[in-house]
């Protein structure tokens, strides 16, 4: 049984301070002059130990799942005869603050880290088997979202949620392992709201045979991307459900028989990012994107039936520095789609 209390600012922090004797607590944080260009902000998940910390009225500009798959991390150190698998960086449960659409990303995430060949990725499931979710209610629209197209803008996954104020909060205790940490504080009734409408509504394309997948790939829409698209995969560094990374080993000056390996995050836009022996398999900007734009709206419904590998959160769009916007691009393979359809029944 849900219960709803109302909590001043004051309190809030101190609730905070309990649970950091139980959680690492993470939340959207402003980062003063930390963004792309001079003084310029930047919105991270960082770890917070305040209520005035979380930054509620922006959209961060980089996604949660760097809580769980930071962009870098060791997964373990080696010797010439032996290897040590890397101690997990949190020492404690970890609690992260975010927007419905940031939480359901994360099934996404579980499904490529977790149900995507025989064996779950050990270091994805060490992190994700000790994290729990405060949902942030959603009162402004952000330019570029859609979650509402894509069905992102709910979710059940939360422990408890959170309406934001200046002076006070309203609070949504769903699991009832965190009922204490408010008893005391004055029940009401109100519960947490959901977007229903955005400004912004996208209809994703529909692919419903491989033969039609095949002529899109070769529809000349593509070649529009090769002149605009710089490569430059920050649309894959802002996107949630993005997963993709590369492994490098790092030698030590001292003794190259020592040294450690890393996974970063990695780009299907970078050049050289699907090489194979030298030989590169998708040649131009246009075939990039093409890539990973029929990865999100075909190829992960294809592999799990749960929709679309986007969840409409529009940091794509707000990041890209070429202005190239996702949701008119799906609008573009709709109308392409239709051409096709056309040309195929010989219209």
């Amino acid at each position: 049984m849900t219960k709803s209390y109302r909590i001043s600012s004051q309190q809030m922090d101190d609730i905070i301070k309990k649970l950091e004797e139980n959680y690492i607590i993470f939340a959207p944080k402003r980062i003063p002059n930390g963004g792309r260009y001079a003084l310029m902000d930047t919105i991270e998940y960082k770890e917070i130990h305040s209520y005035d910390e979380i930054e509620y009225k922006d959209r961060s500009n980089y996604p949660m799942k760097e809580v769980l798959t930071p962009i870098t991390q060791t997964v373990f150190n080696f010797t010439e005869d032996e290897f040590k698998e890397a101690k997990n960086i949190y020492s404690k449960d970890i609690l992260v603050f975010g927007r419905a659409c940031d939480i359901n990303a994360v099934k996404i995430q579980d499904q490529i880290y977790l149900e995507n060949g025989p064996e779950a990725d050990y270091f994805y499931k060490r992190v994700r088997d000790h994290v729990k979710f405060v949902l942030m209610e959603c009162t402004e629209q952000f330019n570029g979202c859609f979650c509402c197209s894509v069905g992102s803008n709910t979710t059940d996954m939360q422990s408890f949620g959170v309406r934001f104020g200046e002076d006070e909060a309203m609070v949504e205790v769903n699991d009832q392992a965190f009922a204490s940490y408010f008893e005391g504080c004055p029940e009401v009734e109100d519960s947490i709201k959901f977007p229903e409408e955005n400004e912004l509504k996208v209809e994703l394309p529909v692919i419903d045979s491989v033969e039609l997948l095949d002529e899109l790939k070769k529809h000349p829409m593509w070649n529009e991307y090769t002149e605009r698209c710089i490569g430059c995969g920050t649309c894959t560094i802002a996107c949630p459900t993005c997963t993709c990374f590369t492994t490098t080993d790092v030698l030590y000056n001292e003794n190259h028989n020592i040294g450690e390996r890393r996974r970063t995050e990695a780009s299907c836009m970078i050049t050289g990012f699907d090489r194979v022996q030298g030989h590169d398999f998708r040649h131009t900007i246009g075939d990039r994107y093409r890539y990973k734009v029929l990865h999100k709206i075909y190829a992960h419904n294809k592999r799990f039936g749960t929709g679309p590998m986007c969840v409409g959160c529009g940091r794509c769009d707000s990041d890209c520095p070429m202005l190239i916007s996702y949701p008119a691009t799906f609008n573009k393979i709709s109308k392409a789609i239709e051409e096709i359809k056309s040309t195929m029944k010989g219209e």
